[in-house]
């Protein structure tokens, strides 16, 4: 049940760090990484590591993201 919401809040949070690749929108990663933080932690009580490895994945996207523009951009 666990893996089952880490990939349900990893999805929505796809759905939020996908628009935020664009310049000027990179701010929707600051409000998905907390999600993602969320998802990653739901997967880690999950006997099953399909979850939390789609929550890190998007974790590492949108964190190099903010790196290359600047923490704001």
């Amino acid at each position: 049940m666990f893996n089952l919401i880490s990939i349900l809040i990893g999805l929505v949070s796809l759905v939020i760090v996908v628009p935020s690749q664009i310049p000027l929108l990179g701010w929707g990663n600051w409000v998905a990484l907390p999600l993602v933080v969320v998802g990653i932690a739901f997967g880690a009580l999950s006997s099953s590591n399909g979850g939390r490895n789609f929550c890190l994945i998007i974790f590492a996207i949108a964190v190099v993201r903010l790196m290359l523009g600047g923490g704001v951009v």
